[in-house]
């Protein structure tokens, strides 16, 4: 299926497509899918990520309303939880992210984390590009599985860590290094007043102690209310900005190249293990992608020629 089929087809399209990518994503129709999406990237990746029970989902269905509102397109991918059973996704954020199912401007997809500890499920970065080539947002709710939830970082173009009043998250986001990660904190359940101003004061004091490594950005705190919408506009405002901030000087570019090449090497380590990464440099081969080249068919290279030599 070409990407203009899925343009054209709406969200059962879409659908279809995505469930190929997840059954089979080495075929030669979803990596020629993959490859033309990857050369159209329309829309801006959010990854949300932080502790189970912050209110991840609910901040997401609030940013899905508000970029509605603003006639914006968004496509959501929900990592679940797996279920022992099946090994499918539990669908419990997908259930929680509100919206409206007719609204053709809103798609949500929910993949299971199954045995991966970094938030994220096998096939997110394949669904990633695939939307991103047709929502102008694409949000990305990680698996809340703790504080090994980095994978987010490789994949998002703006990571939204969030913390929640009254938890330690605040203590816990500084102890597990994961201050390197966001490059903007958002202390959820704002309505809670005084608790979640001073969650909200200890990040920022923890802030300045730490060494941030975003360059010119600042990290920003901001707390916010899904129930009661409180900073929600704060919080699309600055993702609006931290967007025309990667816009800038080819910022963005540079970003998803090194991204890119962080995932092939990823994939090829997880398929021929270690040694086939060293085993490609014996080969001439390295594992750089030129500056006009994508990852999967970098990937499809790289992986040929292991193949061959073994």
């Amino acid at each position: 299926m070409m990407l203009q089929a899925l343009r054209d087809g709406g969200k059962r399209a879409l659908a279809a497509a995505l469930a190929a990518i997840e059954r089979d994503s080495e075929n030669t129709t979803t990596q020629a899918l993959l490859d033309a999406a990857w050369r159209q990237p329309c829309g801006h990746v959010v990854g949300v990520t932080g502790p189970p029970g912050v209110g991840k989902s609910s901040l997401c269905a609030a940013l899905v309303a508000a970029w509605r509102a603003n006639g914006q397109s968004v496509g959501v991918i929900a990592v679940d939880p797996s279920s022992k059973a099946s090994g499918g996704a539990l669908l419990g954020d997908r259930v929680r992210i509100v919206h409206d199912s007719a609204d053709d401007g809103v798609f949500v997809r929910s993949m299971a984390a199954r045995d991966r500890l970094g938030g994220l499920a096998d096939q997110t970065v394949a669904a990633m590009v695939v939307m991103r080539a047709l929502f102008d947002w694409v949000l990305i709710e990680t698996v809340g599985v703790g504080q090994s939830e980095t994978d987010v970082a490789e994949v998002a173009d703006t990571v939204v860590f969030c913390v929640q009043p009254g938890s330690g998250d605040s203590l816990q986001f500084m102890k597990a290094g994961i201050v390197e990660i966001p490059h903007l904190i958002a202390v959820t359940k704002a309505d809670l007043g005084a608790a979640a101003e001073r969650a909200r004061t200890d990040v920022a004091v923890a802030l300045s102690l730490a060494v941030a490594g975003k360059g010119l950005w600042p990290l920003k705190v901001l707390a916010v209310s899904a129930r009661s919408g409180a900073g929600i506009d704060g919080l699309t405002q600055t993702l609006e900005a931290h967007r025309r901030y990667l816009a800038d000087e080819g910022r963005l570019a540079i970003t998803r190249h090194r991204q890119s090449e962080g995932w092939i090497e990823e994939s090829l380590r997880e398929r021929f293990g270690r040694e086939g990464i060293a085993r490609l440099g014996r080969l001439g081969f390295d594992l750089t992608l030129p500056a006009d080249g994508q990852p999967f068919e970098r990937l499809r290279v790289l992986s040929k020629a292991l193949e061959e030599a073994r």
